[in-house]
């Protein structure tokens, strides 16, 4: 599907509402992330933790939908998992391990900005003075909500946040421009992103990590939640969301995660948030909901009946203009009754049809 045909599944004005209420609920559970990591998963397994995220629940929407991607969709599918979720997953979890959460989290909200860079090299999408604003000022929201006095920092760790961001960033930017094949659903595709995010880290992990860990009854329920709750229906209403809303719209829902991990570490770890992160709260939610306020909604466009084959397309005729009042004719001159002809002296005139 090209971009502009892609392009009229966007949602109309009266049900945007809905469908970015519905895709903020994506990263609002991802927010959950850090503190099912610490709290409930092994230490040290990153790329373990991201298969187990990503393969079981792609199977299992395979599983439910029954379809599999067809000609040059094994390929997009193939691209789109390792961006989405092969490579991102790993990278985000060593980020998560490395550092602290709050750096983690701030490494991660540039993503904004890489994917107003990506969306104007490869959708077209010129960036306005104010898009770009709204993205420095939910980093900087973030910034205050999470980053605490006396944070390590951590290269490696850095690395991985700043790759792991421009590797969503990509798949984001790279969905939107694909779309979905014609009568596959939100999760067929999803399916098969998960699907194949799974196994593009199923051989680094057995190889970096080696055998899987003996796991305890928290770390199944941990492990439960990432895969299904956290991923296979979360990546489903974010998907959707792309497809219907601009790229800028979508990845400037993305602070609602550090947002929501800051409140968890609040009611759960009793983690204390002052004047200084309440008002960091108050610039991300606020740039994230300038986000959507910038956002434009494309108009369907109206399809054409194609023309029979063999023939030419009707010409459109030009919109009818105001007449002007017709010039009045100069009345005809009479002509003079030409002057019957004496017949010649000795000749009847002749009576025959002419």
């Amino acid at each position: 599907m090209s971009h502009k045909a892609h392009t009229a599944h966007t949602a109309r004005a009266p049900h945007r509402a809905a469908f970015v209420a519905l895709t903020a609920l994506a990263p609002i559970s991802w927010g959950s992330t850090y503190y099912v990591t610490t709290e409930f998963l092994p230490p040290d397994r990153p790329l373990f933790t991201g298969l187990i995220r990503a393969l079981p629940a792609g199977l299992l929407l395979l599983a439910l939908t029954r379809k599999l991607p067809t000609g040059a969709w094994w390929g997009k599918a193939a691209v789109l998992g390792t961006l989405n979720i092969g490579a991102f997953f790993p990278l985000l979890f060593l980020a998560a391990y490395r550092l602290p959460g709050g750096i983690a989290a701030v490494v991660g909200s540039v993503g904004p900005l890489f994917v107003v860079g990506l969306a104007a090299l490869l959708l077209g999408d010129r960036p306005t003075v104010r898009t770009l604003l709204t993205a420095v000022a939910a980093a900087f929201g973030v910034s205050l909500v999470v980053l605490r006095a006396g944070a390590a920092f951590d290269l490696v760790g850095v690395a991985a946040g700043l790759l792991s961001a421009l590797s969503m960033a990509a798949g984001v930017v790279l969905t939107k421009r694909w779309g979905r094949p014609e009568g596959v659903g939100a999760l067929a595709a999803t399916g098969w992103q998960l699907t194949a995010g799974g196994l593009v880290i199923l051989p680094v992990a057995l190889l970096v990590e080696g055998a899987p860990p003996a796991l305890t009854g928290t770390n199944l329920a941990g492990y439960a939640y990432l895969a299904f709750g956290n991923t296979a229906i979360s990546y489903v209403l974010w998907f959707r969301g792309i497809e219907r809303l601009s790229a800028s719209s979508v990845t400037l829902l993305g602070p609602l995660s550090p947002v929501t991990a800051a409140i968890i570490g609040w009611a759960a770890l009793g983690q204390a948030l002052g004047p200084v992160q309440l008002l960091g709260m108050a610039i991300a939610l606020g740039a994230t909901a300038a986000g959507q306020l910038n956002s434009r909604t494309p108009k369907d466009p109206v399809e054409k009946p194609e023309a029979p084959v063999g023939k030419e397309p009707p010409v459109e005729k030009p919109a009818p203009t105001e007449k002007e009042p017709p010039v009045e004719k100069a009345a005809p001159i009479a002509k003079e009754t030409p002057i019957a002809k004496e017949p010649p002296i000795g000749k009847e005139p002749s009576t025959a049809p002419r």
